[in-house]
């Protein structure tokens, strides 16, 4: 990610980015709000033995904060999972690992804006980047595309089902729940007294 910012839109690298996955997260930067190893486990559909493998290899390696020691939590960024969610379609896809390295080195140079427009194609064997319609065309007459990945969608389905977990600052600070959460505190005390 670049850092550059400009005034019509959210910086790249900002949490559910408007408006292609909703409305974000009070503004705040993805490198700052994460999701602990369970929680990215159970959004991606992976299990937790995978996650672990995947950073100790280094093929998704947590951007907000890497295991350090005994008892430590990883925590993934927006990013972090949408890539997770990336390798395990390819994976399930039968694409080999060496190949998925080489997919994810080109997702992790990519802010999340550019990452929504990308659609990842492969052939079992090779994965293919396309960021326009001519660019799908032109591969898919080629008679190299077997399947493809549409970032952009990925993001949405991540985004909808990720807001229902609990979420975590790397500064220590505390993350506004929503008012629906704070109204059911509410009920769920009236109910009790």
């Amino acid at each position: 990610m670049d850092g550059s910012s400009s005034s019509d839109g959210p910086e790249q690298g900002e949490l559910f980015p408007d408006p292609l996955v909703g409305e974000g997260l009070d503004g705040l930067p993805d490198q700052l709000v994460g999701f602990r190893g369970p929680t990215a486990c159970q959004v991606v559909g992976i299990t937790y033995r995978q996650l672990d493998y995947w950073a100790r290899t280094g093929l998704v390696v947590p951007s907000i904060r890497g295991a350090a020691g005994s008892g430590s939590q990883r925590l993934y960024s927006f990013k972090d999972v949408l890539v997770l969610k990336v390798v395990k379609r390819l994976l399930d896809a039968g694409v080999s690992l060496q190949n998925i390295r080489v997919a994810v080195e080109h997702l992790r140079r990519r802010g999340i804006r550019d990452l929504a427009q990308i659609t990842l194609f492969s052939d079992g064997t090779t994965v293919y980047e396309c960021t326009s319609p001519e660019e799908v065309v032109d591969l898919l007459q080629g008679g190299q595309g077997v399947f493809g990945i549409a970032v952009s969608g990925a993001m949405r389905e991540i985004s909808g089902s990720i807001k229902d977990f609990p979420m975590e600052r790397a500064d220590g600070g505390s993350v506004d729940e929503a008012p629906e959460d704070e109204l059911s505190r509410r009920r769920a005390r009236r109910a009790i007294s």
